[in-house]
This record gives C-alpha cells, sequence and structure tokens, in this order.
C-alpha cells in the first residue's frame, strides 16, 4: 500500500429535514499529493446519552493523486460511543474514473488546533 498525507478544508452546510436527524451537505479542499476539491452529504443523529453519536457520509473527490487525474468516492462511518471515537473512510469500489481506475483503500482523518488532516493508504488492482 502507498502512503500519502496531507492537509484539507471543509465547508458544512446545514439542510432542514423534518426529520430528528442532522443532514448536511459540505465541499472540501484537499493540499499535497492529493490535490483536489470533494463535495458530499452527511447525516448524523446525536443520542440522549452524552458523547455518544453517530454518522454517515458519502463525498465524490475530483482531483489529482500524485499526478494522476481522475475521481473517486469514499464512504464514512463514524461511531461516539460515550466519547469513544471510531471512524471508517473507505473508497469506494470500483468509483474511480480515468487515471485513478482500480484505486482502493482508506482514510484516517485528524483535526489539530481546528485544522484537518488526512492520511490516506491506498493502491491500484
Amino acid at each position: 500500500m502507498q502512503r500519502v498525507l496531507g492537509e484539507f478544508a471543509v465547508e458544512l452546510t446545514p439542510q432542514q429535514d423534518e426529520l430528528d436527524m442532522g443532514r448536511m451537505l459540505f465541499t472540501k479542499s484537499f493540499t499535497g499529493e492529493l490535490a483536489g476539491t470533494s463535495s458530499g452529504q452527511m447525516l448524523s443523529k446525536h443520542s440522549t446519552v452524552q458523547g455518544s453519536a453517530g454518522y454517515v457520509a458519502i463525498e465524490t473527490f475530483e482531483g489529482e493523486l500524485q499526478g494522476k487525474k481522475g475521481s473517486f468516492s469514499l464512504q464514512h462511518l463514524g461511531i461516539m460511543s460515550r466519547g469513544e471515537q471510531q471512524l471508517t473512510i473507505v473508497v469506494v469500489p470500483d468509483s474511480a474514473t480515468e487515471g485513478l481506475e482500480g484505486l482502493y483503500g482508506n482514510m484516517q482523518i485528524q483535526i489539530v488546533d481546528g485544522k484537518h488532516y488526512y492520511d490516506f493508504e491506498f493502491d491500484f488492482t
């Protein structure tokens, strides 16, 4: 597996729904060896217990990965149980196009001092 690290910025746009959950549209701008933009949608639900919640999201990235142009989608699953966090972000199988065709992998996210950083492990079939 190969690995790239970098920074990204997020802009969230809350949406109004009748459901008892949060829905947001978002855009991201990635810099580093993964350079480009993504847009997606997130659903979240907070529990009545402090520190417990969950979210799912799908986003589609367009840009370059180590100089290869194309797009791919990422699927998120985030769970927080009484403050303990788990986050899984994976490339949606067979979603990559153009020079990124065959891409698979997973991404980790860290937030440090209000800045978002990615750690993307990937390879090609």
